[in-house]
């Protein structure tokens, strides 16, 4: 872990950035707030991992439970109660590594013992920027709204990259063609989009059956990184050590010519979606142009790198990271 995401400022919600998060429904009054889930008494840790599970008092986990069953109603139901009376949080586990220090929800159905999970985060105009752009960008949507400082986030289901490295990308029945295709496609979104950090531990790989064999998706679960660091290669996981496996399969698994063909409809893809949602992306470009995403010198530093990358000395001109990003976006035509 390099020294850089450690001293990663979290950058508060300004009142410019909330009128743009209620215009869009994202922000909805909660009953309980990040802060009150820092009321534990007691923890212990979860395997060998950077979680610990943690415990509340009697009298605040009951009114922790009620709150966070009307928190996932909310994510599941637009806060239909009805559906919440059969349920209850069967464990709250906290991560003590990271920029946002989650909290994350398992609720199980009393009925069936059928669980699920949600995430509750601290408040970052970096995260907001890459939740929206994930929702108006990439092929998958999400599902999140804010409360002040709290942010609630949806699950996203698959299995963790690091884990599907060291068990799956090898097994047998892995269709590693598409699995190496599907890298090449998230290489190139997290680069045109400025998503940064996709290391093996910050997406999951879902795996879908069609009719005759498996797609593979890959996700982001970290959206800290978002238009912050100043690196170019910090955009584009095939130079992360922890993603050398699939860099090494779509070597092996893609010609040239392929890899070329899968860059291009990523592309291709990323402008249809531009031009989709154009309205609602300037809308967004132009709340965030007026925040502070970054420090001064990494904005120099990424408008430098893209100007050599994309041999254009227009990023030179950039003063902030959302006009990097709208002209590291515009060069998708020019690829």
């Amino acid at each position: 872990m390099s020294g850089d995401l450690l001293k990663k400022i979290c950058f508060p919600l300004s009142s410019n950035v909330e009128k743009y998060l209620r215009k869009y429904n994202r922000i909805i009054d909660l009953p309980l707030s990040y802060e009150s889930l820092l009321r534990y008494k007691d923890s212990f840790p979860l395997g060998n991992s950077l979680w610990i599970s943690v415990m509340y008092n009697h009298d605040d986990f009951d009114e922790i439970n009620k709150g966070l069953c009307y928190i996932y109603s909310l994510l599941k139901t637009d806060g239909d109660v009805s559906v919440i009376e059969h349920l209850r949080v069967d464990r709250i586990d906290f991560c003590l590594f990271g920029n946002s220090n989650p909290f994350r929800i398992r609720i199980i159905n009393n009925f069936n013992d059928n669980y699920d999970y949600f995430y509750v985060k601290k408040t970052d105009v970096s995260r907001v920027l890459g939740l929206e752009m994930e929702d108006i960008l990439s092929p998958n949507r999400i599902n999140y709204f804010i409360n002040d400082n709290t942010l609630i986030e949806e699950h996203i289901s698959g299995i963790p990259g690091d884990d599907f490295l060291k068990s799956e990308i090898n097994h047998p029945k892995t269709n590693k063609t598409r699995l190496a295709k599907e890298f090449i496609k998230f290489n190139e979104r997290s680069f045109y989009t400025l998503l940064g950090d996709m290391r093996s531990y910050n997406y999951v790989i879902e795996m879908t059956h069609d009719f005759d064999d498996v797609q593979y998706r890959i996700r982001s679960i970290d959206f800290d990184q978002q238009c912050y660091e100043g690196r170019k290669n910090f955009y584009l996981p095939q130079f992360f050590k922890e993603n050398n496996p699939l860099v090494k399969l779509s070597l092996e698994m893609l010609n040239e010519r392929s890899i070329n063909q899968y860059q291009i409809e990523e592309r291709s893809r990323l402008v249809r979606r531009i031009k989709h949602s154009h309205k609602i992306l300037e809308d967004l470009f132009k709340t965030m142009e007026k925040e502070k995403l970054s420090k001064p010198e990494k904005i120099v530093q990424l408008a430098n790198e893209l100007s050599i990358h994309h041999k254009d000395e227009a990023f030179k001109d950039c003063k902030n990271m959302i006009e990097i990003l709208r002209l590291n976006l515009h060069h998708l035509n020019k690829s």
